[in-house]
């Protein structure tokens, strides 16, 4: 790889699992920004958010966002809200390639319906509150260089392939030929 594949997109889109499949196929390092925020603050993501507020925390992730990109060219997934701010974007487009996994709510809610990890949705209604993030954040995960649809039929590995096939017309990403 010759610069990071940074994926964004919304919480359940597949970042983190298609992302490492990626990188087993590409041979590449796989790196998860929010692991990388938890593991530097020592804290879980609703943590850092109960204790100094989503502003700290977004403060955090561009920081890490950062030191991330200067790094090995690598798959890197991103937090759901870590494509909203501009830097982040100006970031992610000067030193890597940003690819949007793009999933509709009902995929998205059947993926992230029961689980307690997700601290935007802690609310009475959590599937009005995902469909009310989706319609703000798309117009900024538009801004990617690469879209690419996500599929609840496809395995993990199938989405994987996917999206290398979707970067292999990107030149100056991946390098040499990618062999599936």
């Amino acid at each position: 790889m010759q610069k990071t594949v940074a994926l964004v997109g919304m919480m359940g889109a597949g970042k983190t699992a298609v992302g490492t499949a990626m990188a087993r196929l590409l041979d590449a390092p796989f790196v998860d920004s929010d692991a990388e925020i938890v593991s530097a603050a020592n804290l879980s993501i609703p943590e850092i958010f109960d204790r100094y507020g989503e502003p700290y925390f977004r403060e955090k992730e561009s920081q890490v966002l950062s030191r991330l990109l200067d790094g090995t060219p690598s798959v890197l997934s991103t937090g759901g809200g870590a494509f909203l701010a501009e830097r982040n974007r100006q970031m992610i487009a000067a030193r890597g390639i940003a690819v949007w996994l793009r999933a509709d709510l009902e995929l998205l809610w059947s993926r992230v319906r029961h689980k307690d990890t997700r601290p935007l949705l802690r609310t009475p209604d959590p599937k009005a509150t995902l469909s009310e993030l989706c319609a703000k954040r798309e117009p900024a995960y538009s801004q990617a260089g690469v879209i690419v649809d996500a599929d609840g039929r496809l395995s993990i590995e199938q989405m994987a392939q996917k999206v290398i096939a979707a970067l292999s017309v990107h030149g100056g990403v991946l390098g040499a030929e990618v062999e599936l």
